[in-house]
């Protein structure tokens, strides 16, 4: 977890709802499916504005020698530590707009996929971060991105027991300021939402497949489907 989401919205949802100052990409169809390496939007702060950009799923250390080793997720209780994300965790982080997520529920046969969602209908931002990476072949520069996951309650919990971490709104502000970089005060912000405001329903096994990609996926698994 996380390993697929939703990202639907136009650009102009995602200004509004993150307070953006200035969008920095061109729009990306809506994608129902998004998986590793895709491309993401992400907002950031690079010279007190609050940026809607586009980065790579998939995140590289400044450092690292090839792709291979892409992680799209960092795990809350190590973050700070841990040599491939401390760097990005102290001045490069960022927040990923969502319209919702899948997760795989293990089963006796196989595994049932639920997507995951704001009740209210709001965007989810995911605790993200981000890094600068130049590809050695063809010195193009790339950057990615990580999701941060926690562990994970409410009705998410029956299903997994990970979670991307939608950060709470209060700690916005500071999870961007690219000036704060004590990492236990960066670690404090690592606060998400009521998971109260959290809904789930069962989807279409359809989903499995990267190949499928409609607004359909996120629609409720019809009861014949789940026997």
């Amino acid at each position: 977890m996380c390993g697929r989401y939703v990202l639907a919205g136009d650009p102009d949802d995602y200004v509004e709802f993150f307070d953006v100052d200035r969008v920095t990409t061109e729009s990306l169809e809506p994608n129902y499916n998004v998986a590793p390496t895709d491309p993401v939007y992400a907002v950031a702060e690079w010279e007190s504005e609050r940026l809607l950009g586009t980065m790579r799923w998939g995140f590289l250390p400044h450092w690292a020698k090839d792709r291979k080793g892409i992680q799209i997720n960092a795990r809350s209780e190590t973050v700070a530590t841990k040599a491939m994300f401390r760097d990005s965790f102290r001045r490069k982080r960022c927040l990923i707009p969502a319209n919702g997520f899948y997760e795989w529920e293990p089963k006796d046969r196989g595994r049932t996929p639920h997507f995951v969602y704001r009740a209210d209908g709001y965007p989810m931002g995911f605790a993200g971060l981000w890094s600068t990476w130049k590809d050695p072949e063809s010195g193009e520069f790339i950057r990615t991105t990580a999701i941060i996951t926690t562990e994970a309650e409410g009705v998410i919990e029956g299903i997994h027991e990970r979670t991307p971490l939608v950060l709470d709104p209060s700690v916005w502000d500071a999870w961007l300021d690219r000036d704060l970089t004590d990492p236990d005060a960066v670690e404090a912000l690592l606060q998400p939402i009521d998971f109260e405001l959290i809904a789930e329903h069962a989807v279409d096994s359809e989903v499995n497949s990267v190949r499928n990609n409609h607004r359909g996926l996120t629609s409720p698994a019809s009861t014949q489907r789940l026997l």
